[in-house]
């Protein structure tokens, strides 16, 4: 019979898994934006499995149940490509996934094939085969294998970062408030799971022992399935957002074929827009800025604007990009800076809360403001009313 005596780190990997577990049911039932839902519970179901694996070998339960043997080897390579797949879908609810996404998983279906003849051993071969690898680590194929899980996990970390950062630049380019499509959440899972790989890979270059390192990586997946359970489910859903090239579909469908789907090559190289029209849309746009004020709704939109003007989003974002060298998020706060500046060297902040003073130029949140208002003068609004005595 197996002992069924566990220390604090398999107790906080069994609450993991459990609440992995009921995150992956949770996930799996959710109807809005089901791709991103899905994926997310799919990489839920993954971790539970990773992290169960712990206390089902530490208390001896292979001796029960050796048929479980090794079932955790192949979900490490597939951290990776689900995380980055997830950032995907979240960031933009008309992405799907295609045939061609099944790549991402070549590596896991390849180490599943190289298991193969461990999972068809018998249950005192399976026992015999721990006890092995034990003392010596893995062997066969799989000894040529395991460190590309070091590298899937690093890349796809890698790469997920860089896709978020793209797509803030996305957002920035149709939004004047991204309180609500900053992906945050995103950046902090990414940022989450990379520390981890980047621990791991550490931990196995210095050679750290197999039973420590494990112990190591339990505990931190125990935690970021701790953290997606709070997080995760206070996280509002990421809408659609419509780009400055791309419509957003009214329904969830299909996605369009690639030669509708794609902006056209160089961004703008084919939008018609010669430089005595950029020049006169510049000159409209700014016009109604200063006699509209436009900017102090705070939920302003590259579409919005374009509506005013009778112009598309994307001539706006060409005349904002190539003209001016802004974005459009930049271009409508650093109106809303300058309209706080104006009020506080009018000596309204003596009578009126500096929020109070934001929300009026249109700012949704006093973080927002604080942020933005530093990156425009280099100073935070406190500061700023010192230096002019107001």
């Amino acid at each position: 019979m197996a002992s069924l005596t566990l220390g604090w780190v398999q107790l906080a990997a069994i609450v993991g898994a459990l609440q992995g577990l009921v995150l992956t049911a949770v996930l799996a039932g959710q109807r809005t934006n089901r791709t991103a839902n899905r994926l997310l519970a799919t990489l839920m179901a993954t971790m539970t499995i990773y992290l169960a694996a712990g206390p089902y070998y530490k208390a001896g339960l292979i001796h029960v149940y050796p048929h479980f043997f090794a079932v955790n080897y192949p979900t490490t390579w597939m951290f990776g490509p689900l995380m980055y797949l997830y950032a995907r879908a979240a960031s933009d609810r008309s992405w799907r996934f295609t045939g061609r996404d099944l790549m991402h998983f070549v590596p896991a279906t390849i180490t599943i094939i190289a298991a193969m003849p461990y999972y068809m051993m018998s249950g005192a071969e399976k026992i015999a085969t721990l006890e092995q690898w034990s003392v010596h680590g893995v062997g066969g194929a799989l000894a040529y294998l395991d460190p590309s899980k070091y590298v899937s996990g690093l890349a796809y970390s890698a790469a997920t970062a860089l896709y978020l950062v793209r797509h803030r630049r996305d957002v920035e380019d149709s939004y004047s408030n991204i309180e609500r499509v900053n992906l945050r959440w995103l950046l902090w899972l990414c940022a989450a799971t990379g520390g981890i790989w980047v621990m791991v890979t550490g931990l196995k270059i210095t050679q750290v022992s197999t039973a420590m390192r494990d112990s190591h990586v339990a505990v931190a997946m125990a935690l970021l399935v701790y953290g997606i359970g709070y997080m995760g489910l206070r996280q509002p859903e990421v809408f659609r957002y419509q780009t400055t090239e791309l419509p957003v579909p009214d329904v969830e469908t299909e996605p369009a074929p690639p030669s509708e789907q794609e902006p056209p090559a160089g961004r703008y190289e084919r939008s018609g827009l010669d430089e005595d029209e950029a020049t006169q849309l510049e000159i409209l746009l700014l016009r109604v800025m200063d006699d509209e004020q436009p900017w102090k709704e705070s939920e302003l939109t590259l579409a919005d604007l374009a509506s005013r003007l009778h112009s598309t989003p994307h001539k706006i974002s060409e005349v904002l990009n190539s003209q001016m060298s802004q974005t459009f998020y930049d271009f409508v706060n650093g109106y809303r800076v300058r309209e706080v500046q104006r009020r506080i060297q009018a000596g309204d902040a003596r009578s009126l809360k500096m929020l109070a003073l934001a929300m009026d130029a249109g700012f949704a949140s006093k973080s927002t403001f604080n942020d933005v208002f530093k990156k425009h003068t280099s100073l935070t609004p406190s500061a700023f009313r010192q230096t002019v005595g107001a």
